[in-house]
């Protein structure tokens, strides 16, 4: 019997019934960036009585992880697997019986932003924040990266995590050769369908969402501005590594144009997902964890990867400066690269695993799932993969605003 996988929606299983219009871990995870630049940025921390961020040296701290068996990791709601009581963790409780490690577990991150406030004061301070292992978005994890606010890791306690990770995930511009993270999940961007809705109209790209005369008032994109972005310079033929200011423009442009015509029903959150499994979007920018769950309840939704390729960004596993049990942090990272606890894990979340050689183990528990490229991208999937580049604080105050003028927001 094939095992239930968790929905992230609300704690449920696939065989209930969940609320396309719950607010998901992805709607809060992809809180925008200007607010993040407003609660986070550099001029707001010498305003509120810390110093400006600098890259700093490398910290050194005393590691205590020989005699204290503990580790504090903090993390997204819905985002580790739990049991049919809900009360443990197996794959944490596995980690433990071999390793003698406590994990304390905290699911205390509920939006980048906020959890960036939570912890900026000790960090900036040069004070251990309590915890031992983060997990945060890509963004953020460049801009603690660039603060010079979490450690470097030691390659020798990560063995599986250097031979498994998957290539897709191998060095991100602001992470080259992965010396202070690692990835917990990957996000892709796709385009996502209602067949009923689209009554036969083809969808194959941004253009056809965009262009269509057909699908006026009934295309949505997403209110994060790397993903409607990065998707609309990927159709343009354009590397969203390598773009310029120009670039950038012309893709705003393009959005501005799709919202003056009535192309565009609106920018959203995650509750695209209602207007979707309704039919009131046709077609929309969508975030394939999310796909993968209302096909569960939906089947008349469905996803298609453009020809140009899609966006796919990470959450992501680092070490704070001062941290109390760096090593024992390193080995719980290093252990959810192995191919069994790793699958446990994909089977729960369903984001992709960014783990090679899990799809036979993730076959054991869910075939569905191993078999899904939304989870474990196939070699020509994963080949359209791409990134959307770091940005440094001038520019992405920038490129928001400029983006919040299309949006309405």
């Amino acid at each position: 019997m094939k095992a239930p996988v968790r929905d992230s929606r609300k704690g449920t299983t696939r065989m209930e019934q969940y609320e396309p219009d719950h607010p998901t871990r992805r709607s809060l995870l992809r809180a925008g960036t200007g607010g993040a630049l407003a609660l986070g940025g550099l001029g707001t921390l010498s305003a509120c009585g810390i110093p400006a961020a600098k890259k700093s040296e490398a910290v050194t701290s005393e590691d205590h992880s020989a005699k204290e068996k503990a580790v504090n990791f903090s993390n997204w709601t819905e985002y580790m697997d739990v049991d049919d009581s809900e009360k443990h963790h197996p794959t944490l409780d596995a980690f433990r019986k071999r390793t003698g490690i406590t994990v304390k577990y905290t699911e205390d991150i509920n939006d980048n932003n906020d959890f960036f406030g939570k912890i900026k004061p000790q960090l900036a301070a040069g004070q251990d924040t309590g915890r031992d292992l983060i997990c945060v978005t890509d963004w953020l994890a460049a801009r603690l990266i660039r603060f010079g606010w979490v450690q470097k890791l030691d390659p020798s306690n990560l063995p599986h995590a250097y031979a498994n990770l998957s290539d897709q995930f191998r060095s991100p511009d602001w992470d080259p050769g992965r010396a202070y993270s690692y990835p917990w999940t990957g996000i892709s961007t796709v385009i996502a369908y209602n067949k009923k809705a689209l009554d036969g109209v083809e969808v194959k790209s941004v253009s056809d969402l965009l262009d269509k005369p057909e699908l006026k008032g009934r295309v949505g994109f997403l209110s994060e501005m790397r993903d409607s972005v990065g998707m609309t310079l990927l159709d343009m033929g354009k590397d969203p590594t390598k773009f310029t200011d120009d670039d950038f423009d012309a893709a705003i442009a393009r959005l501005q144009k799709g919202v003056d015509k009535g192309q565009i029903r609106r920018f959203t959150g995650n509750d695209y997902t209602s207007d979707l499994t309704k039919g009131d979007l046709a077609a929309c920018l969508a975030w394939a964890g999310d796909v993968v769950q209302l096909q569960a309840d939906s089947p008349d939704v469905d996803f298609i990867i453009p020809d140009s390729g899609y966006l796919t960004s990470t959450d992501n596993l680092l070490v704070p400066n001062k941290a109390r049990h760096k090593t024992n942090a390193e080995r719980l990272i290093d252990y959810y690269y192995e191919p069994e606890p790793a699958a446990e894990l994909a089977a729960y979340i369903n984001y992709v695993c960014p783990v090679d050689g899990v799809k036979p183990y993730l076959a054991k528990i869910d075939k569905d799932a191993a078999d899904n490229p939304l989870i474990i991208p196939d070699k020509e999937m994963a080949a359209k993969s791409h990134a959307f580049r770091s940005l440094g604080s001038k520019e992405e105050s920038a490129y928001e605003d400029k983006f919040s003028k299309v949006t309405g927001a």
